[in-house]
């Protein structure tokens, strides 16, 4: 929200510091931070697809370590 507020340039960043009671640098650190990745929101399918596959790769290798762990608990557990 602050960010957009800074985006409409209709109060200063001293005003706006004021008001959300943060420093004028931090926002002018987000605002700008905000305008470089702006761009990312319109990236092609491919890399949504890209991103949607890493995040399947992701939950398996989770499902991996999930079943070993319980592999090895169950493991300790008959040692005892």
């Amino acid at each position: 929200m602050v960010v957009l507020e800074a985006l409409k340039e209709r109060q200063t960043m001293a005003e706006l510091a004021e008001r959300f009671e943060l420093h004028p640098n931090q926002i002018s650190t987000w605002k700008t931070q905000f305008l470089a990745n702006a761009g990312l929101i319109f990236e092609s399918e491919d890399s949504n697809e890209e991103l949607d596959k890493a995040k399947a790769q992701l939950d398996e290798l989770y499902n991996q370590v999930g079943r070993m762990k319980m592999e090895n608990d169950w493991l300790k557990k008959k040692l005892l």
